[in-house]
């Protein structure tokens, strides 16, 4: 079942929808209820329906002691903030128009200037569909008011965006507006009688055409057998999808992250909405710069190979000559948000060294300076909420030194793999995995470590680390996959937004 959501309003008489679905209650009621010692961040689901939402109305402070009693509230004050003046959301209004334009071609008889409502990201004109999508991505405004006027014979412009109350919409748009918050709270269907109805919904961001995928497609349809046993249904979304976030309990990423494209804004709208997400944004910075790993894992005495970091500003022969003095030859310089054996390079000499080095500051101004630590095979161990899940080690292609050789075609070979269970892996190759994992957080992480006569080292973090079907999940088979759907359960419990054992 959804959460259950409040909706707060100056007058009971101002809300014309269902009060058996939700909470309605007074702002006045609501204000004076306090905080509860007890209660769970983020338990609560509040829409703020007030009729006046400026600065110190009632409206203002639903929303500002919402906020400050952990409640998930709609509006936040950022978009009470950033809808209170035009000056403020003006530069955005381009995007919007964009979405306008697209329109335009389909509402041949609309006449100008006209205005339509928004409601939870909705609109009652189809061709509309788009730009309500994209404005409440936006500006989490419940009801708004778009004002539309002709710019050109060829060409509208939207003009103003202004938040409603209840009290403002007209008869004919209450259902309308009904209908959508029913859908934004995703209120249970009539299902078959025959059919035990999900209790949890999670969403996989996917990107059907990723080169090297973290997970493949057998390991997602196992995900998904997986969540029915579990009464989770599981649904894959795309990059287009950013819109339905809230349609779901949590989100787990299976798309490569970077903090530079939709993967991480899908990760940061799922925890504004209150939702357990793996990877978190946190996470998605820390692991996704080498850099940054050096530091954090050298600063808590995490062993790593000889390690320099190279400033573009600064780097001189002189330089890469004490380099090689220090880390010997040859040397693996890297970017610092290179993945799956790209974004590296082996320098056997000065030559090299330079070349390489001019190669990758084209990328980063920082790059990572390395002695080269031969092994046949890396460990990867799996952690999930610190705890060890997996153990396989990946071995080196065939007369190459990566895992993965890149060649100038474009083809890529990888050179196979061994899975064992944890209990067949040295304990301090496992132990340096847990407590490097610990220093990102508790979430899904795969630590890639060399081991060699002289210890084992940490050579990096992955968020993001591939689950693919007969390798990772060799040993553990389909209990790997519910292993990881019950810690999402167990998070979406947590947060609240269920009831355990609903």
């Amino acid at each position: 079942m959804a959460a259950r959501y409040t909706i707060v309003v100056d007058s009971k008489t101002d809300w014309f929808g269902s009060t058996t679905d939700f909470d309605v209650v007074t702002v006045a009621e609501y204000l004076a209820r306090g905080e509860s010692k007890n209660r769970r961040v983020g338990a609560n689901r509040v829409v703020n329906l007030c009729r006046h939402t400026h600065i110190m109305s009632g409206g203002y402070y639903c929303s500002l002691l919402a906020e400050a009693r952990g409640d998930i509230v709609l509006p936040s004050m950022a978009d009470i903030l950033d809808l209170s003046h035009k000056s403020l959301y003006a530069f955005l209004l381009p995007e919007l128009n964009d979405a306008l334009a697209k329109a335009h071609a389909k509402l041949t008889e609309q006449a100008v200037p006209f205005q339509f409502l928004v409601a939870f990201g909705q609109t009652e004109e189809p061709a509309l569909a788009l730009l309500g999508r994209q404005l409440f991505d936006v500006f989490r405004y419940p009801i708004v008011r778009v004002q539309v006027v002709e710019k050109s014979p060829q060409q509208w412009k939207i003009t103003s965006l202004k938040p409603l109350g209840p009290h403002q919409v007209a008869k004919t748009s209450r259902l309308f507006v009904e209908e959508s918050l029913r859908g934004f709270a995703r209120l249970p269907l009539r299902r078959k009688p025959c059919r035990t109805a999900p209790l949890y919904d999670l969403a996989i961001l996917v990107n059907p055409n990723e080169e090297l995928p973290p997970s493949d497609a057998p390991a997602l349809a196992q995900f998904v057998k997986a969540g029915q046993a579990l009464r989770m249904r599981v649904d894959m979304i795309t990059s287009k999808d950013i819109h339905r976030i809230p349609e779901f309990d949590a989100l787990f990423l299976r798309e490569t992250t970077s903090i530079s494209d939709h993967t991480f804004h899908f990760a940061r709208k799922a925890e504004q909405e209150g939702l357990p997400v793996i990877d978190d944004t946190g996470s998605i910075i820390r692991c996704t710069n080498k850099v940054y790993l050096y530091e954090l894992l050298s600063a808590n005495g995490i062993p790593v190979p000889n390690t320099r970091v190279v400033d573009r500003q600064s780097f001189t022969p002189e330089i890469a000559q004490e380099l090689m003095d220090v880390l010997g030859t040859p040397i693996i310089l890297k970017i610092p948000d290179g993945s799956f054996s790209r974004g590296m390079t082996r320098a056997e000499n000065l030559d090299s060294l330079m070349e390489g080095a001019k190669s990758l500051f084209a990328h980063s101004r920082l790059i990572l300076a390395q002695t080269f630590m031969y092994t046949s095979f890396d460990w990867r161990i799996g952690v999930l909420r610190g705890l060890p899940l997996f153990a396989n080690q990946y071995m080196m292609s065939r007369n190459h030194w990566q895992i993965y050789h890149h060649h100038p075609d474009g083809g890529v070979e990888n050179g196979g793999f061994r899975a064992l269970p944890l209990t067949a892996v040295p304990a301090e190759v496992v132990e340096t995995a847990r407590r490097a994992a610990s220093l990102i957080g508790n979430g899904l992480y795969g630590v890639d470590l060399k081991q060699t006569p002289n210890g084992v080292f940490v050579i990096e973090v992955n968020d993001n680390p591939n689950i693919d079907h007969g390798v990772e999940d060799k040993i553990l088979k389909g209990s790997l996959y519910t292993t990881i759907l019950k810690e999402f359960i167990a998070r979406i419990e947590a947060s609240g937004a269920r009831p355990a054992g609903s």
